[in-house]
């Protein structure tokens, strides 16, 4: 019964792709967003390849250089486990003081690998999305429990499930649809969706902030996009921070415009956060500030 709804749902899109129609999610954004620009990062997450007529990237793990993980791994529970690895030359975490015009940086605007793609809501809503029912998910998808791509759907539930930190408000979007409701039901309809914009990406190299540093918002929703075997968008809001669009020039004479938001309240944090490895400074201290993957939207009102 599963895969014969995602069979429909292929075949759905194949239907939709050959006569140039919207597809639903489409639709839907036009419905309840008519007047906010959809990021190029979300619009590549709709229409799914195909070959000899079969979907051939709605079911697989995305896989990235820099998965979000630095993002959102604010929580006190510490894990086992070494998750993130972030080479020390690359700058990910800085320091408010250094968001300065001239100051150079070390930059890889990562993009993750187009192997999967929104599910529409009435399909992705007959998923289980949970930790007990974890031994059904692995069986949906035809996981085998002792594989990486268990461990990769078992970690990204239970970041979903884990409990917020002081001051965030925290929601996981499993389809484009709930993703679009969840913002509304924050900021209304008036909103800017943004996200990274770089000539280069998955190259890195040094970039120099150019003048025309812009201050976004305090108030915004983050949507990293998150490994599994669909798309998922860990979204969350998080008190005492502020956006920025920084412009960035790169070596090769690349542009970018990033998009960063600053932490100034990192009391809450856990202690063995990267950023505090980093950057050598304790929670509570200084305020921390961070880029993201080209993947990730930031939505601010108007």
């Amino acid at each position: 019964m599963e895969f014969h709804l995602l069979s429909i749902f292929a075949f759905f899109c194949l239907a939709l792709r050959g006569s140039n129609a919207s597809l639903p999610a489409e639709v839907y954004w036009k419905s309840m967003l008519p007047d906010t620009s959809m990021p190029k990062a979300l619009q590549d997450l709709l229409q799914p390849e195909f070959k000899n007529g079969i979907s051939i990237s709605t079911l697989s793990f995305v896989s990235t250089r820099f998965q979000g993980r630095y993002g959102i791994a604010y929580w006190p529970e510490l894990r086992k486990s070494n998750e993130v690895f972030i080479p020390s030359e690359t700058t990910i975490f800085f320091l408010y003081d250094d968001l300065l015009p001239h100051k150079n940086m070390t930059l890889n605007f990562t993009k993750s690998n187009k192997t999967s793609n929104f599910l529409p809501r009435k399909i992705a809503e007959t998923i289980p999305f949970s930790s007990n029912m974890l031994p059904q998910i692995l069986k949906y998808f035809s996981i085998k429990p002792s594989s990486k791509e268990a461990q990769i759907a078992k970690r990204t539930i239970e970041d979903c499930e884990a409990p917020n930190i002081r001051g965030e408000n925290k929601y996981c979007a499993t389809s484009l649809e709930s993703l679009v409701d969840f913002v509304i039901t924050k900021f209304g309809k008036k909103v800017q969706a943004l996200a990274n914009e770089a000539e280069k990406e998955n190259k890195e190299q040094e970039y120099t902030i150019s003048k025309g540093i812009k201050m976004i918002g305090d108030n915004q929703i983050v949507c990293h996009r998150q490994r599994y075997a669909y798309v998922v968008f860990y979204c969350h809001m998080i008190n005492a921070t502020k956006a920025y669009t920084i412009p960035l020039e790169g070596v090769d004479g690349s542009k970018a415009k990033a998009i960063a938001v600053c932490h100034t309240d990192t009391s809450a944090w856990n202690p063995k956060h990267i950023a505090f490895q980093i950057l050598k400074v304790k929670p509570g201290g200084p305020p921390i500030c961070h880029f993201f993957n080209s993947d990730t939207i930031v939505w601010v009102p108007k």
